[in-house]
């Protein structure tokens, strides 16, 4: 029997039974599409890991209170600080120091016309767009002689504008706010940075300068955390080293009494998180892929089930000349062809499940094509390993005993 008239009997087998061969790819089109949804997802939250990484800068490092600790013990009722002078001799000594940037916060009430909103209200020094990666939406940002000079100007986040029941934030620009009962110019509004976490969003507080912030509103020289740059990645342990130095030096702690402040880095950080993010999609991954073998398994059953059916059909093609090879041919296409189909419906209900995660629950996806071609690879594999048995027992049948076969 030719090769194409042996394809032509195996795709008239399966439309026979349209029902029973759709039903047979359901398993198939569940798996590939969970594999290729989560894999989306897994892709998706890598990418917003990076992009993150980019925004903060790799060489930004963080600096923030811990707690008074001896040999692993913490001692003292309170926490630790840290004050305007631990950012001044950073800025003075730092050997390997690009940048020093301290801020001081507290949550208070902004008054704008009839309109208030309880926001962060956060003194921060003039360089605070070139360390943080903040840019302007509207406006401009204060200068360093505003700061100097105590200046009551501030700068707002796209939030605030919003909380005060304005349209646009072009609106607010030049115009006067009040916190604790001060005047405030509004000279700019920055670019949303979007929501990092259920406890903290940047776009939610409004920036004024860090020695207005000190003597006319928070009124305290205690900040929350400085933010460091390093030269470059290169030197993030040396400036690492300087930070320690410097502070341990300031807060006057002995040798073998701990440091009482944490130095984070945030590339570090977020890779971890990345990390973390991928073995996640990649165990989640696998445990959708658990759905294929058990597609397979449904494809491996029907073909047998087929198989017993066409008993006497297969002798009456044995009899009439069809060799073992064209019997297991013809069977193993059936197995291939439903996992094949399967797999391409697989492929566009995973990427049509990604679109609409991403559209209706806000989720960043990215469907690779490494994830397809696996998948649809993955879905062709099934067909072969499930299918070689079914078609080498319809292959070994005795034509004499299927002619039999009732």
């Amino acid at each position: 029997m030719l090769i194409g008239e042996t394809i032509r009997v195996a795709l008239g087998a399966l439309r026979a039974n349209k029902l029973r061969s759709l039903l047979t790819m359901l398993g198939i089109v569940i798996g590939v599409a969970a594999v290729i949804a989560v894999v989306a997802l897994g892709k998706g939250a890598q990418k917003q890991v990076n992009d993150r990484i980019a925004a903060l800068g790799t060489t930004l490092l963080t600096v923030s209170p811990g707690q008074a600790q001896t040999g692993g013990v913490r001692t003292g009722g309170g926490g630790a600080r840290l004050i305007i002078d631990d950012a001044t001799a950073l800025k003075d000594r730092g050997e390997h120091i690009g940048a020093v940037q301290p801020e001081m916060s507290g949550s208070l009430q902004v008054q704008y016309l009839n309109k208030n909103t309880s926001t962060t209200i956060t003194g921060v020094t003039a360089n605070y767009p070139d360390v943080r990666k903040y840019e302007m939406q509207n406006g401009r940002f204060f200068t360093n002689a505003e700061d100097q000079t105590r200046q009551r100007v501030a700068v707002v986040g796209p939030a605030v504008v919003e909380n005060l029941g304005l349209q646009t934030p072009e609106a607010i620009v030049g115009e006067t706010i009040r916190i604790r009962g001060i005047q405030f110019t509004v000279v700019g509004v920055f670019k949303s940075k979007g929501q990092t976490n259920a406890f903290q969003n940047p776009d939610d507080q409004v920036l004024i300068p860090i020695t207005t912030a000190r003597f006319r509103v928070l009124g305290n020289n205690r900040i929350r955390a400085i933010s460091v740059l390093a030269p470059s990645e290169e030197e993030i342990p040396q400036t690492m080293a300087d930070i320690q130095k410097i502070l341990r030096r300031e807060h006057r702690l002995r040798p073998g009494k701990d440091d009482d402040f944490q130095i984070r880095n945030q590339a570090d950080f977020l890779n971890t998180l990345g990390e973390t993010t991928q073995v996640f999609s990649l165990l989640l991954a696998g445990i959708a892929a658990v759905s294929l073998l058990v597609g397979g398994i449904g494809i491996m059953n029907i073909m047998l089930v087929s198989v017993t059916e066409r008993t006497r059909e297969i002798g009456i093609r044995k009899a009439l000349g069809a060799t073992k090879l064209n019997i297991l041919f013809q069977f193993l296409i059936e197995a291939v062809v439903l996992c094949l189909l399967g797999g391409m419906l697989g492929i566009g209900v995973g990427a049509g499940g990604a679109m609409i995660f991403t559209k209706t629950m806000g989720w960043n996806t990215e469907v690779g094509l490494s994830s397809v071609v696996i998948a649809f690879g993955f879905s062709a594999f099934v067909g072969v390993v499930f299918g070689v048995y079914p078609a080498r027992r319809a292959a070994g049948l005795d034509p004499i005993v299927a002619l039999r076969y009732e």
